[in-house]
């Protein structure tokens, strides 16, 4: 499987990498990396985003928001889905609208026209009709609105147990096997 990540510059960055160190060793993983993402990073967690990647157990091939030439732009490429974690309104918005003016929203209108997966995680709070209608429209789509929310019935003992439901529930949406939360009833 080949999945590509997109790390939009909303808050929450550190999600995508709880993500991408879940994920099994038989799918290859492409990062996108917004400017903004790693400004984020950087504010929100004084963290260097690219080096914290390359510290991953298993590097991923990294492209730059501007390489809008790179494999994952076109369809012959084969993506199988590309999950926005975080997904900013911004490029929820463009996704949306068909603007396609960098490599996240290029790839996001191709795994579209595919007819693959697109997961987004929107983080912001409260959403406005604006974000609503957006995401509406995406979802019409075809694509995973999966916004990470907060559960209690897998009783999360602190914020890493919390994050590993969410990124167990994002796999799930993606249809990758994982055991990283306890099921309902189970």
């Amino acid at each position: 499987m080949k999945l590509a990540v997109g790390i939009s510059g909303a808050s929450g960055v550190e999600l995508a990498l709880r993500f991408m160190e879940n994920l099994p060793a038989c799918i290859e993983v492409f990062v996108i990396l917004s400017p903004h993402a790693k400004q984020v990073a950087r504010q929100e967690m004084g963290l260097d985003l690219k080096q914290a990647l390359l510290d991953l157990p298993r590097v991923p091939r990294i492209f730059q928001h501007h390489q809008i030439d790179a494999p994952l732009a076109s369809g012959s490429f084969g993506l199988h889905a590309l999950a926005i974690i975080p997904a900013s309104l911004n490029i929820i918005a463009k996704i949306a609208h068909g603007i396609c003016d960098d490599l996240l929203s290029r790839c996001a209108a191709v795994v579209l026209k595919e007819q693959q997966k697109l997961l987004l995680a929107p983080r912001e709070l409260p959403l406005n009709s604006i974000a609503l209608n957006n995401l509406l429209i995406l979802a019409k789509e075809r694509a995973i609105i999966a916004p990470p929310m907060l559960t209690y019935y897998t009783k999360p003992k602190d914020l890493k147990s919390m994050e590993l439901f969410l990124v167990g529930k994002w796999l799930d949406a993606l249809g990758i096997a994982n055991d990283l939360y306890s099921r309902w009833g189970g």
